[in-house]
């Protein structure tokens, strides 16, 4: 027998014992690690990819970043050598480093297709509540009265190809019209609510709510198995389209990015890379998260901007560039499917020529605030209110009023409308200084300023966008958190565009009738309109989807993509940092912070400051009543008592120490690759019993005749875990956490275990700092 022990492999049995000195510790009689006796069992190498399970996660778990990210470099670095002396190798090193923007370019043509999809299916089924076309029943109302030589500009949405239900019933009396479609619309409603929901729990339970919540915690490293799954996939783009057809206060945005990740995470599987590489995967979750905000809002340098902003936990350079194309080929894949017929990207789009005066910051300032505090009203506190209930007080009271009875993206686009010469609408209804009414502005453009009078029409359509805003308000408290496909971006965008066409109107009324004021003077000139109400519409929905999410740079550029007009971007930047500061200043979390934490996600936020003066042993367990703190040893223990201390226990992993009695720290192991490798080695190592010894080093003393074969479980081991002492601030312990994802950190002192601390201790120390309840930091 020959001494085989290089320098390396002294280095790694060498254990820190204190600050001052290192012992190392060398078997007498050499390193057996290559040594075996005539005809005894080989061990196997438990790392080798042939064991299933190894460096996988259980669910509700969270990924080892350091881990993942070591596996990602000794892959990568494995390519490379190979690489240099073989062209096979070669070829696929390329194709490996291909793989990334193929796997993107997969993402962007799916989502964009997903998206154009539900794009026209909500269209269709929003419309096929009031009537249907004679033409083609697949047609919705707007497609059904463009081919029609009927059609005028002044009554663009009639023609004689469009039927309503009452329409089409013959001997319904005149005066029961009225009623018959109503019922129609709260029928059809119904059930588009009551398939929706039916689905959801049925199939999948995950399609409910947003999904970005969850996104965010999937991104910061927690495993919740199904969420991205297939059946995630397809039942929440049916329901989401149900949902949204319902009339509903809800949006289709939000959710589009979760119907992208899980594009993303589908894909995935089948590239190696991403299919073995938590880490990896997250890294394109985020770029898909950018992709399902290009294909809402039409915004592929929004939806990057959002993902760096709002959901991503890392995002390396390399991501931001992937990010960035898989936007591009989302948004061109969307503008290619085309499905509002307007060769753009969203319903909504607008564009403003009347240039902004620096007065109007006030009222843009004002809308701010306004934002501010509807982005504390708390959605979620509610109990879930059931979906039917709810579907049928929406569709009773929304009906009668045209501007609830339309769709959400209809109505900001009404209101974000600059009124135009052959506009029909109500809220282009001005009457010219000679007391003559139109239903257009042509008075306008004759009589300049002092004929911008609002006219009878206008006066009603406020009244109506007053009670409108009302109604949008509580519906969408009512309507957030239930059991269906619902997004939050579209809802309170409409709030706010109400609010801010209410105080444009306003602002241009004022104007009209003041303007030989000194105000008004140098501002308004004759002849020019001076104030744009559609602008403080886009204003004003920007501010209330800035207070409810938090979001300033992404917001302003998702706005500024969605009216193509640079010299808009100051108003949005105003009302979004007034709103971010009004609402941080009554609550620093947005409404997806608030979700997790109502949820128990172990979300560590990034945002939220730890400014108390606790130490690590004042969080680390175990504490003095609880139980000493499970540990294993490098040897001397066998496999039944180490299945029985995962049996007996539920933790994620073990510290490995020397001996129960120096408890001086080796490394620690996850319990999951500790069970697999017991399992593995019971079932394909020869001789291995419940008495056979596990051995967590390289070497070992001789065994005695006739005794079973050891089970060596080095190659499981992570040497170099994350250590603090008992003195180290709180505050050092929580950046650790953050900036490196974390999901535990051992206590040493002078190299001896003292105990553990992990994500959810953190978190439940956070919490009962700030006097909640530290038990509610578990995923409910």
């Amino acid at each position: 027998m020959a001494w085989a022990c290089n320098a390396a492999r002294k280095y790694a049995e060498c254990l820190l014992v204190s600050h001052e000195s290192l012992l190392c510790f060398v078997p007498v009689g050499g390193c057996k690690a290559n040594w075996r006796p005539n005809n005894s069992p080989k061990l196997i190498d438990l790392m080798d990819d042939t064991v299933p399970g190894i460096g996988t996660y259980e669910d509700f778990n969270t990924i080892d970043w350091v881990r993942e990210k070591s596996k990602d470099r000794d892959r990568h670095r494995e390519i490379t050598n190979k690489s240099k002396h073989s062209t096979v190798a070669l070829l696929f090193s390329i194709s490996d480093a291909f793989s990334g923007w193929l796997l993107m370019l997969l993402i962007g043509l799916m989502s964009g297709a997903l998206a154009g999809g539900i794009d026209i299916a909500a269209h269709w089924m929003t419309d096929l509540k009031e009537g249907v076309c004679l033409n083609g029943f697949w047609f919705n109302h707007e497609h059904c009265c463009w081919a029609s030589n009927e059609t005028t500009f002044q009554e663009r949405d009639k023609c004689p190809q469009w039927k309503s239900w009452a329409e089409l019933m013959d001997g319904v009396s005149e005066g029961r019209v009225n009623v018959l479609n109503h019922f129609m619309y709260v029928s059809w409603a119904l059930l588009f609510a009551f398939l929706a929901v039916i689905l959801v729990r049925a199939f999948a339970p995950y399609a409910c709510g947003s999904g970005i919540p969850e996104i965010k915690t999937i991104l910061s490293g927690f495993i919740i198995r199904g969420y991205l799954g297939k059946w995630t996939l397809i039942i929440k783009t049916i329901t989401l389209v149900l949902a949204v057809s319902s009339g509903l206060s809800l949006g289709k945005e939000g959710p589009l990015v979760h119907v992208a990740c899980c594009c993303a995470n589908i894909l995935c599987h089948f590239f190696t890379k991403y299919r073995r590489n938590e880490a990896k995967r997250r890294e394109v979750l985020s770029a898909a998260s950018a992709v399902g905000v290009s294909v809402a809002f039409g915004a592929p340098i929004g939806g990057v901007l959002f993902s760096l902003e709002e959901v991503s936990y890392y995002f390396p350079l390399k991501t931001l560039w992937r990010s960035f194309f898989a936007a591009l080929v989302a948004a061109f894949t969307l503008r290619y499917i085309n499905p509002f017929g307007n060769s753009r990207l969203v319903l909504f789009y607008v564009e403003f020529h009347t240039p902004w005066h620096l007065l109007e910051l006030i009222p843009f300032v004002l809308l701010g605030i306004f934002g501010g505090l509807w982005g504390n009203t708390r959605l979620g506190h509610y109990p879930v209110i059931e979906v039917l209930v709810v579907t049928l007080l929406t569709a009773l009271l929304a009906f009668p009023n045209e501007y609830t009875r339309m769709s959400s993206s209809e109505l900001i686009s009404e209101l974000f409308n600059d009124c135009g010469l052959l506009d029909s609408s109500k809220l282009c209804d001005y009457t010219g200084n000679s007391g003559s009414t139109s239903g257009s502005v042509n008075a306008t453009a004759a009589n300049g300023l002092g004929a911008r009078l609002a006219g009878p029409k206008l006066y009603t359509a406020m009244w109506q966008l007053a009670l409108a805003l009302a109604f949008k308000m509580f519906i969408t408290v009512a309507t957030f958190g239930m059991k269906v496909p619902s997004g939050l971006f579209i809802p309170s965008m409409a709030v706010g565009a109400i609010a801010g066409r209410l105080l444009g109107v306003g602002m241009e009324q004022l104007a009209v009738h003041n303007h030989e004021r000194d105000i008004f003077r140098g501002w308004c000139s004759p002849g020019a309109d001076c104030i744009t109400p559609g602008l403080y519409a886009m204003v004003g929905a920007a501010a209330c989807l800035g207070g409810v999410t938090r979001m300033t740079v992404s917001l302003v550029v998702i706005m500024f993509e969605l009216t193509g007009g640079l010299e808009y971007i100051v108003p949005l930047m105003a009302a979004a940092m007034t709103s971010k500061w009004v609402a941080d200043a009554l609550s620093r979390e947005s409404i997806y912070e608030a979700h997790i934490r109502l949820n128990g996600y172990p979300f560590l936020e990034a945002k939220e400051e730890f400014r108390h003066k606790t130490l690590a042993t004042d969080v680390m367990r175990p504490r003095r009543s609880d139980p000493p703190l499970s540990v294993l040893t490098q040897s001397g223990m066998t496999v039944e008592e180490v299945e029985r201390l995962i049996s007996d226990t539920t933790y994620s992993g073990f510290p490995v120490v020397i001996s129960q009695l120096s408890q001086r720290l080796v490394g620690f192991v996850l319990r999951r690759d500790l069970f697999i490798s017991l399992e593995n080695a019971r079932r394909h190592q020869d001789g291995v019993v419940s008495v056979s010894a596990v051995l967590f080093t390289e070497c070992e003393s001789p065994a005695s005749p006739g005794a079973p074969p050891a089970v060596k479980l080095r190659s499981i081991l992570d040497l170099s875990p994350f250590t603090v002492t008992v003195h180290t601030s709180m505050e050092i312990v929580v950046d650790i956490f953050r900036k490196l994802g974390l999901r535990q950190c051992l206590v040493i002192q002078n190299g001896r275990l003292l105990g553990i601390i992990t994500k959810k201790d953190i978190l439940k120390h956070m919490a009962q700092m700030a006097n909640r309840d530290p038990e509610s930091i578990l995923f409910n």
